[in-house]
């Protein structure tokens, strides 16, 4: 495949991950837990094979630069509001990520190429990733599973407060108007 063969390739695989949130919301919600975990795992991997194909073709595109964050988070938005609206984590913590997550994508609205992710950004989301497939493990050991994926949620709020800051704390020396 030629590179641009491959970046349009990765921007459609964006553009999935994009849409799968409400199919996702609403298997979960119909109690299709198995359908649910899996278009969640596809969403996941979908992520890693788009920045993978844009690397290997020399570089994305712009579109895809700005549409692959905003992609994430319909992908994650749909478990964790299920996830808060049944109880199974604290609904002030969801609304601490979700309010993270759209100041964070706002501000790297206004970057040139769309703000790349910070190294700490990108582990950030697999953290979130996992524990979302951790708390939504619909098989076998199910408890425990909801155990490790809480404590990964702790930790990836924790890493999206952490990046959040180093992404709005400007640079020693430098000054903001």
């Amino acid at each position: 495949m030629t590179g641009p063969s491959l970046r349009r390739l990765a921007d459609g695989l964006t553009l999935l991950r994009a849409v799968l949130g409400l199919p996702l919301l609403l298997v979960l919600q119909a109690g299709w837990a198995w359908t649910g975990w899996l278009l969640l795992l596809v969403g996941a991997l979908s992520d890693a094979a788009d920045g993978w194909l844009a690397r290997r073709a020399g570089g994305g595109t712009a579109w895809g630069a700005r549409l692959d964050p905003l992609s994430d988070k319909l992908l994650v938005c749909a478990p964790l509001l299920l996830l808060a609206a049944d109880g199974r984590l604290p609904l002030w913590a969801v609304w601490l990520l979700l309010a993270r997550e759209l100041l964070i994508t706002g501000w790297r609205q206004d970057r040139p190429g769309g703000g790349p992710a910070s190294a700490l950004g990108k582990v950030k989301t697999v953290v979130q990733l996992l524990a979302l497939l951790l708390l939504l493990w619909p098989g076998p050991g199910q408890a425990l599973a909801a155990a490790a994926g809480l404590a990964a949620f702790w930790l990836a709020l924790a890493l999206a407060l952490l990046s959040a800051w180093a992404y709005l704390t400007p640079p020693a020396g430098s000054h903001r108007c």
